[in-house]
């Protein structure tokens, strides 16, 4: 069975499932200590917010070199939470092990996209 192809970035699985991480960490980060605020609540949404974003923005770009640049940005902001996750859960702010499930499932989409993305251009 083959998919149809993605009219806009918001039919795309890996973007979906990004964005369900955005609204978790959204919501998980609504619990943190006031005085994280504008340190770790705003860098983890930030980082967060950078998946998605750069999926949809790469997206509509028209070259192969310009769509993997994005999807490596929203790799690397993947890393980024991942690290802000392991960092929480240290600071005994919340239990992280969902998010770390979902960010490995993004990442495995993430390349599998970004792959056939450069492999369609080969």
């Amino acid at each position: 069975m083959t998919r149809e192809p993605a009219k806009t970035f918001k039919d795309l699985i890996v973007w979906q499932r990004a964005h369900r991480l955005v609204l978790a960490i959204y919501k998980i980060t609504a619990t943190f200590p006031a005085h994280e605020l504008y340190g770790l609540v705003s860098q983890i949404r930030r980082a967060s917010v950078s998946i998605a974003t750069n999926i949809a923005e790469g997206f509509t770009k028209r070259s192969t070199p310009e769509k993997a640049r994005f999807l490596s940005i929203s790799q690397g902001s993947l890393e980024e939470v991942r690290y802000y996750l392991i960092l929480s859960e240290d600071l005994d702010y919340a239990e992280t092990t969902k998010l770390h499930d979902q960010l490995t499932e993004i990442s495995k989409l993430l390349e599998a996209y970004r792959s056939s993305i450069l492999a369609r251009s080969s």
